[in-house]
């Protein structure tokens, strides 16, 4: 099976391009190298033998011209929350228009398509509302999970509605095209290749900034860092597309939630207990009351119909998340400075 990954230098990309190339697919990756730690990846792929094309996810005359594929895992995504405010443009054409680009090779191709959604189509409000204390002093306990039926109607980020965005063009394409897919809504991945960037995610960035002994805030809620999400070892990302793949012909045309759910889920708090375990610095974190209108207290998915599905669920839970993470970042810290 010939497979295109778009954003295949990315973080989510790497890692699948890496995982299914050991399982024997012929692998190539889209990307055109925009971002920091990028060409880091790229050397991983060249390392393996798969090709990168050094193009724009908007450049839809190339995409159409590259080779036929079997499948497109489309990875690319501007994901950065709060950059969506900030360069509405570029969140909107990467997201949505690129993702129409995939879908109109994929049409021209009769590729299938796996989709990385996130789980920010859910709207802000329904999130405050589970959670409506302006302060939160107290661990929160899970109990509300987020599904694939759960609401999407309301204000959810500009970020989060080109990925309903995305959802959507991709089921019109499938019902007029014929266009097998699959969608995975993920709410927070980390592991092995985040590189600690703020843009990549709080895990990475909490564990960087301990090991480099530089400040950290807890921002929002009082402060006190209790709020809490859900998080995915990147593995077990892998070991689900690659399920998905071997049954795609079968199982396809649906939406998926997929998270750590309650086998792996952190407060910001737990977060730096951890941090200050495994690296043995201890930092003063400072409080901030206030936080960013896009920002909410809570967020765990219910992992149920995926589960069911494909016999899957997280095998890594956070602390092994932190482990790994922590692990890669230890090893690579001195070839990670010329890339940024």
């Amino acid at each position: 099976m010939n497979v295109l990954i778009t954003g295949g230098c990315g973080f989510v990309g790497t890692n699948i391009a890496l995982y299914l190339n050991k399982k024997g697919y012929k692998i190539s990756s889209l990307d055109n190298l925009s971002r920091k730690g990028s060409k880091y990846n790229l050397k991983l792929l060249n390392d393996v033998k798969i090709i990168n094309y050094r193009y724009n996810i908007l450049d839809s005359n190339k995409i159409l011209k590259l080779k036929k594929f079997d499948l497109i895992i489309d990875c690319c995504a501007e994901a950065a929350v709060e950059v969506s405010k900030k360069k509405i443009d570029s969140v909107i054409e990467t997201n949505l228009i690129g993702t129409i680009n995939v879908l109109k090779k994929a049409k021209k191709d009769a590729s299938k398509v796996i989709f990385l959604s996130s789980s920010r189509v859910y709207p802000i409000q329904d999130l405050n509302n589970l959670i409506k204390q302006k302060v939160i002093k107290k661990d929160i306990l899970i109990k509300k999970m987020f599904n694939e039926n759960s609401n999407t109607n309301g204000a959810k980020t500009i970020y989060g509605v080109t990925k309903l965005a995305s959802e959507m063009f991709i089921e019109e394409f499938s019902y007029a095209f014929g266009i097998k897919y699959i969608i995975n809504r993920c709410g927070v991945i980390s592991g092995p290749l985040q590189f600690g960037k703020q843009d990549q995610g709080f895990i990475s960035l909490w564990i960087w900034r301990h090991i480099i002994k530089k400040k950290l805030n807890y921002i929002g809620y009082g402060g006190y860092g209790n709020q809490v999400r859900d998080v995915l070892h990147i593995q077990d990302l892998c070991d689900l597309i690659y399920l998905q793949i071997k049954k795609i012909n079968n199982k396809n045309n649906t939406i998926f939630t997929v998270g750590g759910s309650k086998k792996s889920y952190t407060s910001l708090k737990n977060l730096t207990n951890l941090c200050q375990i495994i690296t043995k610095n201890k930092l003063k974190i400072s409080r901030v009351s206030k936080t960013s209108i896009y920002d909410i207290p809570y967020f765990i998915t219910n992992n149920k119909k995926v589960s069911r599905v494909y016999n899957w669920s997280p095998k890594k839970n956070i602390i092994e998340v932190v482990t790994d993470t922590y692990n890669w970042l230890i090893k690579n810290k001195p070839n990670l400075k010329k890339y940024f």
